[in-house]
């Protein structure tokens, strides 16, 4: 289940305390601190709830006004008051009854945003980045060229100040399916809220590598220390987790990144510079992720699809582990073609007990807004 032995016996307590929800993604201070084997807490996900469709003709946001009848993904990330979705391949107008990806005007990435604070009917989108046309636009162009670049995918984003940094794969070929090979993942920023975007020179990490896939978390050290959390997956759905952190200044130079090579003796975490020493703290197989501290558990949690499964949620300890054991969040039964489940800190009822999501719906080909509990 895991491989962090020494923590499953160890003397680790993470403890964590919210200091913001004001700004980018849920800002936490935390402390680490010798003690006694802190239990898992997670018993159960229930009442899970298809709250509303959000891309597509159908939806609440009638996104075909923007040029969008298909799109998926939809990862999200905070600046301000305002929350960016970030969605992979989106198509204009589709055949009737189509099924998975593909229609007119392809764009290998959209993003739409909202200010939305109460999530409990869906998030309704106040605009997209849009083109000269109205339309929402590519933000960062692919040559869509099958075995050379067939896309190129946003797998999560970030703030820092005021930039926006969005971190995408540059996706090879699509195998069959859940499985794919990669050129190589990379970071984007934009200083215009998004509108334009310029790829960071030199910032790449190689398309056989564990973190093609990330989902990113900011954590409050102190008053002048903010790093971000990377937890990575290789191209496709069968790989396991790492784990990667970088002082938010530096966020720009990969030669700063850190990786977490395991703990010592004392079960204190290790980083090393060179990715190679990075070591699986979540096993095989997991698609997309997202990960958050939850406050009601007052621990993290990680969603994902488990290969060609179901989407399930595992709680941490710390950002490395121990990690829990998988629990079933939605099955392939209730929701045909389901994938991509990504939450934010920010969509949560009473404290962290109800969370909400986005969800990918394989056989519409868009995105869904999901609600669930977790019982202790």
């Amino acid at each position: 289940m895991i491989l962090l032995q020494k923590l499953l016996v160890g003397s680790l307590i993470s403890v964590l305390s919210v200091a913001s929800f004001a700004d980018s993604d849920s800002v936490l201070s935390v402390r680490l601190t010798a003690g006694k084997h802190v239990p898992f807490v997670l018993k159960k996900v229930v009442d899970v709830q298809k709250i509303a469709q959000l891309t597509g003709a159908d939806s609440i946001n009638k996104t075909e006004r923007y040029d969008v009848y298909g799109a998926d993904l939809g990862s999200m990330f905070n600046q301000g008051d305002k929350t960016y979705l970030v969605f992979g391949d989106t198509f204009g107008l589709r055949s009737p009854g189509m099924t998975g990806g593909g229609g007119q005007d392809w764009r290998s990435n959209t993003m739409a945003f909202t200010t939305t604070r109460n999530p409990s009917h869906g998030l309704k989108f106040a605009g997209w980045i849009t083109d000269g046309r109205g339309d929402a636009k590519e933000l960062l162009p692919s040559l869509k060229v099958d075995n050379v670049e067939i896309t190129k995918i946003p797998t999560n984003g970030v703030s820092v100040g005021k930039t926006l940094y969005l971190y995408y794969m540059s996706v090879r070929h699509f195998g069959p399916p859940g499985v794919w090979s990669a050129n190589y993942s990379g970071i984007a920023k934009s200083v215009d809220s998004g509108q334009t975007w310029q790829f960071i020179k030199g910032a790449k990490w190689p398309g056989n590598s564990n973190f093609i896939q990330v989902s990113a978390y900011k954590v409050k050290v102190n008053d002048h220390l903010t790093e971000i959390y990377f937890w990575g997956i290789p191209a496709g759905r069968f790989g396991g987790v790492k784990l990667m952190r970088v002082n938010a200044r530096d966020i720009q130079d990969i030669a700063k990144y850190r990786y977490f090579a395991g703990t010592n003796e004392n079960g204190q975490p290790l980083w090393s510079h060179r990715m190679s020493r990075a070591v699986k703290i979540v096993n095989n197989p997991v698609g997309e992720l997202s990960v958050i501290w939850d406050p009601y558990l007052q621990r993290w949690i990680m969603m994902y699809l488990q290969g060609r499964g179901n989407v399930v949620m595992r709680e941490g300890i710390t950002e490395w582990g121990p990690w829990g054991k998988a629990i079933t969040v939605a099955t392939q039964e209730h929701y045909p073609g389901l994938y991509g489940p990504f939450m934010n800190p920010r969509y949560m009822d009473k404290n962290g007990e109800y969370i909400y999501f986005t969800l990918s719906m394989w056989g519409p080909y868009n995105v869904f807004w999901m609600k669930a509990k977790l019982v202790k």
